[in-house]
């Protein structure tokens, strides 16, 4: 894990410094709700429905245990208890009060942390395939390009005050855990025909009120010119991106409209005009960022005679390893997934009891180290064989143990009407009541991978177009309907859903995926995943099922 250097303490404290202040004159009356609203945005603090929302940033979903002690800490003493993690890997604080902002923010910069550029029309939080550094299928560790690119885009003074804000996603494996396609850039790791790497870059992915799936514009970039090539796209958005119109300002519109075959000579000749090597990073830098992203592995044989015992002895750890457990990159070694999803509870959602439980477990069992997916659960990257009967047994005690990956419980919902002033309609009840539907586990196992997606409005926090099943929540009069969209997906199958029918209502939605899920099960061939099934048959047999009584 990148650790900061004196540059980068003395940058954090001395922003929180400035913070303190603006905040004091806010509580004095000194300045208006109007006049302090950049000033919060730009350090994370939104004004929710209820009280003021932090957002804190975790950059590429990366913590250690000290990191996440302090945001356990944090939730106990400032919140109510709990935190919530978002699509973008970042953690929402959604009941803090004004006047405790600035102190949050001071423990925040004990542990390396801040809430910087996690709002505003800035370059936001850069994320990460979850799996870096531990999965055998990548190319690279895409986290020290993710970091390069944190370094350079914090506080870039040219890229200050965009058209929107401008999110990047940094992936090195076939397998896309990043969802690189609905970035506005995506970056994905490849080898040359030379066997040098590169970059495929994408440009123009994004959902909210018109969906893009992000089209590539340059096959192959030479990794050595990433920033400059970073620079030359976002110079162009800044400079042609609507600034008149905020539903058209963000930069896959400008693509859309340009096309993309254009977009990219514009950012080609851009490109080759700049001064590359006062931009690109030299290979000092390089080194030194990488050099804080090597685990100690130690030599292990790669079979465990006490983690095969265990799930011959126990069903319940079984399923668990079936699910949560995937293959690491080095012998005696494996990748855990801990689920934020128990059904009925809310998706993402982790209490501070629950942080101190995963901070104890990433320190004595994985190199301390853990990460945040934007599936919205954690992961542990880097866990021995034969420890994972007791980090079962911890995670099970500590209800974050569910056996529910890429299962129809493990929903991604967004805070939704219950706290967000945007949203048109709840997510988080539609969520708990369908995953309370399939928590037999043996149920959600027979139906295998099934990824549901949730929505409170149209900005699309919780990705529904790019859902298996995608539900949006819609505003019908002053009543909460539902929208869903099937066939959608986020990696590297990227597909934009299609519409079902008309909205329903609330107490509709689980009967409908239910129906839907029946459907499935009927027509599926060989084992298919319901993506695979719904590509073959089409919408008709699903859209049939549901509003089969409305014929």
């Amino acid at each position: 894990m990148y650790r900061y250097d004196v540059i980068d303490k003395e940058f954090v404290a001395d922003r929180t410094a400035e913070f303190r202040e603006q905040v004091t004159r806010r509580l004095a009356g000194e300045i208006t709700e109007d006049q302090f609203k950049p000033i919060r945005l730009l350090n994370g603090l939104y004004l929710q429905l209820h009280a003021y929302m932090l957002r804190v940033a975790i950059p590429y979903g990366s913590l250690n245990s000290a990191k996440l002690r302090k945001l356990a800490y944090i939730a106990r003493v400032y919140d109510k208890g709990y935190g919530h993690f978002t699509t973008r890997t970042n953690l929402q604080l959604h009941w803090i009060k004004l006047k405790d902002a600035p102190e949050i923010l001071e423990h925040l910069a004990e542990v390396e942390m801040h809430a910087i550029q996690t709002s505003g029309n800035t370059i936001r939080n850069v994320t990460a395939d979850p799996y870096a550094g531990a999965t055998a299928d990548e190319l690279d560790d895409p986290r020290v390009w993710a970091e390069a690119i944190r370094q350079w885009s914090t506080l870039h003074p040219e890229f200050a005050f965009l058209p929107r804000k401008f999110k990047i996603a940094v992936t090195a494996a076939a397998k896309d855990r990043a969802a690189t396609r609905v970035y506005d850039i995506g970056l994905a790791l490849r080898r040359g025909r030379g066997g040098e790497l590169g970059f495929e870059v994408m440009v123009g992915g994004g959902l909210g009120r018109t969906p893009y799936l992000g089209p590539t514009i340059r096959e192959f970039l030479p990794t050595r010119h990433l920033l400059s090539y970073l620079q030359a796209i976002i110079r162009v958005y800044n400079r042609h991106g609507r600034r008149d119109n905020i539903w058209k300002a963000r930069i896959k519109v400008l693509v859309a409209s340009l096309g993309a075959e254009e977009f990219g000579r514009q950012v080609e000749a851009e490109w080759e005009k700049s001064d590359k090597a006062e931009v690109d990073l030299p290979d000092t830098e390089l080194a030194r960022i990488r050099g804080w992203f090597r685990p100690g592995f130690a030599k292990l044989a790669p079979r465990s005679e006490a983690f095969e015992a265990a799930k011959a002895a126990d069903p319940a750890f079984a399923r668990w390893t079936r699910h949560n457990v995937h293959p690491h990159k080095q012998p005696g070694y494996a990748i855990v997934d801990v689920s934020l999803k128990v059904p009925g509870q809310t998706p993402g959602d982790m209490s501070w009891e629950q942080m101190e439980v995963a901070a104890d477990l990433a320190e004595r069992f994985s190199l301390d180290d853990i990460r945040v997916t934007y599936q919205q659960n954690l992961l542990l990257p880097h866990v021995r064989l034969d420890d994972l009967p007791a980090v079962h047994k911890a995670l099970a005690e500590a209800g974050l143990a569910t056996p529910n990956m890429e299962l129809i419980s493990d929903i991604i919902a967004c805070p939704g009407l219950d706290y967000c002033a945007l949203a048109n309609a709840r997510a988080i009840p539609i969520a708990q009541q369908i995953a309370t539907r399939f928590a037999d586990d043996e149920r959600a196992e027979a139906v295998g991978e099934l990824k549901i997606k949730i929505s409170g409005c149209i900005n699309a926090c919780g990705h529904h177009h790019v859902g298996h099943i995608g539900i949006l929540g819609v505003d019908k009069k002053g009543e909460e309907f539902y929208q869903l969209t099937l066939g959608g997906s986020g990696e590297e199958d990227a597909a934009l859903g299609q519409m079902l029918g008309p909205a329903l209502p609330a107490d509709k939605v689980a009967e409908a995926v239910e129906q839907m899920v029946e459907v499935y099960m009927r027509e599926r061939r060989d084992g298919e995943r319901f993506l695979d099934t719904f590509r073959r048959t089409g919408v008709a047999p699903f859209k049939e099922a549901v509003y089969a009584d409305a014929h």
